[in-house]
């Protein structure tokens, strides 16, 4: 996405091929200190009260001392870089900058400055998703949430998104496998009384009791990811059916399991990074011609996005 996002119009699509390229210009960080006369022309003031939230922002919460400062800070300098907003209804839709606008509104501001844009739902989406990835940081599950509705909502795949925010694949996979932990062990991760490392590292485990009970183990024994990962290999037996294999980050480069040639090795790991679920192929059969894709889902709507995303590629 280039610097004619600046601009007042609809961004060409050859413009569009990387968000983050571009996003100095979009959010108006060469405005801060008033010297653009571009950006300044372009500039107008609006009523915070015509301002609706954005609906594609990913993040739920936001750090309330942060925001008391910025509405000191607006007190005495009021609003240095315009919010960016569309056109909707008899109003305007938030583009960027709901802790200036919040912010503005707590300050007793009744108009703040403003550049009216014409980006599409899918463009907005990404805009957001960028700002909060790569200005400050969001949580892990609200990356999860916000990368599971983009990925619903539009309709394209887990390398389209990735591509699209300058993300590596297996991170935007690993992130939506997240979302099939159970809710105990997601509010421990809200609460970073887990990390992202340990998450992951429980997702090897199927039962969700197993799950929260190692849960509570990382925090009663402030155990390490690799402490862990330990605690989950001693976990999985080969009688027990309600674990998964997990591969460690030492056994993430070993060769396959016997049981799986690098082709169908690299096959799972494909749909995996596809489906943005978990996905086992197992063979049977004397010749390995035989067997069955598993492939999990963690919740309703997780099971409607998986199938739609195979009736697309059917």
């Amino acid at each position: 996405m280039d610097e004619q996002l600046g601009q007042e119009h609809s961004i060409p699509e050859p413009s569009r091929r990387r968000l983050g390229r571009g996003l100095n210009a979009l959010m108006g960080t060469a405005s801060i200190g008033g010297t653009d006369e571009a950006n300044a022309s372009s500039q107008t003031e609006i009523s915070v009260e015509l301002i609706e939230r954005n609906p594609f922002q990913p993040r739920q919460d936001f750090d309330q001392a942060a925001i008391n400062e910025l509405v000191d800070s607006i007190r005495i300098h009021g609003v240095l870089q315009p919010l960016l907003v569309r056109v909707a209804g008899d109003g305007y839709q938030l583009i960027a900058g709901e802790r200036r606008l919040i912010s503005a509104k707590k300050a007793g501001l009744h108009q703040v400055p403003c550049r009216v844009l014409s980006l599409t739902d899918q463009q907005v989406s990404e805009v957001a998703l960028e700002e909060n990835l790569k200005r400050q940081d969001l949580n892990v599950l609200e990356k999860a949430i916000a990368f599971q509705d983009y990925l619903k909502r539009f309709g394209c795949t887990i390398e389209d998104l990735a591509r699209r925010l300058s993300f590596e694949r297996s991170t935007v996979s690993n992130m939506l496998r997240l979302l099939e932990l159970p809710e105990a062990v997601k509010t421990d991760l809200r609460a970073d009384k887990i990390s992202a490392g340990h998450a992951r590292a429980l997702l090897a485990l199927k039962s969700e009791e197993a799950r929260v009970e190692l849960s509570q183990r990382i925090q009663k024994e402030t155990l390490s990811v690799r402490k862990t990962e330990e605690a989950v290999r001693e976990l999985i037996a080969p009688k027990d059916a309600d674990v998964v294999p997990f591969p460690t980050s030492e056994e993430k480069t070993a060769t396959p399991a016997a049981s799986h040639t690098s082709h169908i090795a690299g096959l799972q790991n494909q749909l995996r990074d596809w489906l943005g679920a978990n996905v086992e192929i197992k063979l049977s059969g004397k010749a390995k011609d035989k067997g069955k894709i598993i492939i999990d889902f963690g919740s309703n709507d997780d099971f409607e996005r998986i199938v739609g995303k195979l009736q697309r590629a059917a």
